[in-house]
C-alpha cells in the first residue's frame, strides 16, 4: 500500500500537516481532506502500486485548476508500506449511568476519535446498549484506575451517586473533562457538597451540553455534549466557555 502524508502547508489546506492516509489498489484508509486534493493523491498513489514504485512527492496548488477553493498549497510524500501501522489510541470517556441519556452519549461519542466506555450497577439498563460496557456495583473504584487523560460524565439515577463521583472525578487532576448532568440548583447543592471536601468545583462543565441548547431530549443532550468534549480535546472554544451553567 502507498501511505499518503501532508509534509507542508502554505494558506488554507483541508488538514493540517501530518495528516495521512493509506492507497491500496481498491480501498483507501484516512483522508488528507478530500475534495480533489484527495482524488489526485488517490490516482497517483495508485499508479505508484502498478508501476512498482517506492516514493514520490506531490506539490498540489489548493485553486480553481484543480476544482478547489482552498487557496493554499499542500505538499505531500506518497511512500510504499508493507502494512498501516495501528491507528491511534483514542481517549477514553467513563460515561456513568447507562439510562437514557448515558446511551445517547455512547453512540455519539461512538462516532468520534474517543473510546466511550458505558458504566451503571444495573445489568438491564446495560443490557439495552451497544458499545463498550461494564457492570460493576462500585463505579467510582473505575476513577480511581483509569487511565491518564481519561474525560468522564456523570448521568447516573441517583444524584447521591453522581456526587459521589462527580467528587471523585474532581480529585483526577488529569481529566481533560468532567460534566454532570443536572440543574442550577443541583450545581448549587453540589458545590456546598464539594467545598465541604475541599475541592474545587471550576473544572465541572454543569450541566452538561447547556452552553448550546436547553433541549432536554437524550439524543440532543447527547449531541451538544459530544462537540463539548471534542472541543475540550482539540483546545477549541465551545459557546459553554461564553456561557458557564451559573450565569
Amino acid at each position: 500500500m502507498i501511505r499518503v502524508e501532508i509534509t507542508r502547508t502554505r494558506g488554507s489546506s483541508p488538514r493540517e500537516k501530518g495528516a495521512a492516509m493509506f492507497v491500496t489498489p481498491g480501498t483507501v484508509r484516512g483522508t488528507i481532506g478530500g475534495g480533489q486534493l484527495e482524488y489526485m493523491a488517490i490516482d497517483r498513489a495508485r499508479q505508484m502500486l502498478a508501476r512498482g514504485e517506492a516514493a514520490a512527492r506531490m506539490d498540489v496548488p489548493l485553486g480553481p485548476e484543480i476544482g478547489q477553493c482552498c487557496g493554499g498549497r499542500v505538499e505531500l510524500a506518497l511512500t510504499r508500506v508493507a502494512e498501516a501501522p495501528a491507528g491511534p489510541e483514542h481517549p477514553q470517556v467513563l460515561i456513568f449511568g447507562a439510562g437514557h441519556v448515558g446511551r445517547a452519549l455512547a453512540r455519539a461519542l461512538a462516532l468520534l476519535p474517543l473510546r466511550p466506555v458505558l458504566i451503571d450497577q444495573r445489568a438491564s439498563e446495560l443490557a439495552q446498549a451497544t458499545g463498550e460496557t461494564r457492570l460493576t456495583p462500585l463505579p467510582e473504584a473505575e476513577i480511581r484506575k483509569a487511565p491518564f487523560g481519561t474525560s468522564y460524565i456523570i448521568v447516573t439515577h441517583d444524584h447521591a451517586l453522581d456526587f459521589l463521583l462527580a467528587a471523585e472525578a474532581l480529585r483526577r487532576m488529569d481529566a481533560p473533562y468532567i460534566g454532570m448532568i443536572g440543574s442550577r440548583t443541583k450545581l448549587v447543592q453540589f458545590r456546598r457538597f464539594a467545598r465541604a471536601q475541599g475541592l474545587d468545583t471550576d473544572r465541572l462543565t454543569c450541566p452538561i451540553g447547556a452552553g448550546w441548547s436547553r433541549d432536554k431530549r437524550p439524543e440532543v443532550i447527547a449531541a451538544f455534549t459530544a462537540a463539548e468534549i471534542i472541543g475540550r480535546l482539540t483546545e477549541t472554544v465551545s459557546p459553554f466557555e461564553k456561557y458557564p451553567c451559573d450565569s
